[in-house]
């Protein structure tokens, strides 16, 4: 309800580690089902007004996320680093101001180089399902390509 107050503004200063001032490093997630590698994770906004959060998620060298689908789509801006992402079928090389948008049941995976930390801003709903993990069929059918196959074995992501 708008009661003609103007709203709180939040500010969170940026430390010279990736790390925000107020904002407490989680583990990346709960669920030990999903294989995952050094990920940690922020969440710098969360507002039932604006239906997203913003969160920023950090792996170290040689780290990386989960590989997973959602019904909700994720915009991802890479701060830090270098690595790789799987988004679908293509892989492609990622640094520092790349812009990856996955669509809604795509599957996605990020990983980063082994000689840098990867770090990036991840927006989603706020409101959102809870991540789907490839079955073995649906692992068969993604390394049948072997660009993929290749992101997946780790043997892309070098310094």
């Amino acid at each position: 309800m708008d009661d003609g107050k103007p709203q709180q503004a939040i500010h969170r200063r940026a430390q010279h580690d990736y790390r925000w001032e107020g904002v407490a490093e989680l583990p990346y997630k709960e669920d030990n089902r999903a294989l995952f590698k050094s990920i940690t994770r922020q969440v710098l906004f969360a507002d039932p007004a604006l239906a997203g959060e913003l969160r920023y998620f950090e792996m170290a060298p040689g780290g990386y996320s989960t590989l997973e689908r959602h019904e909700h789509m994720h915009a991802v801006l890479i701060l830090r680093g270098r690595g790789h992402c799987l988004v679908g079928r293509e892989v492609r090389s990622i640094e520092t101001c790349d812009l990856i948008t996955v669509p809604p049941l795509t599957w996605h995976q990020f990983r980063a180089t082994k000689g840098e930390p990867l770090g990036f801003l991840c927006m989603v709903n706020a409101e959102r399902d809870k991540p789907q993990l490839p079955s073995a069929a649906d692992v068969a059918g993604l390394v049948a390509d072997p660009a993929v196959a290749a992101f997946l074995s780790d043997e892309l992501v070098q310094p």
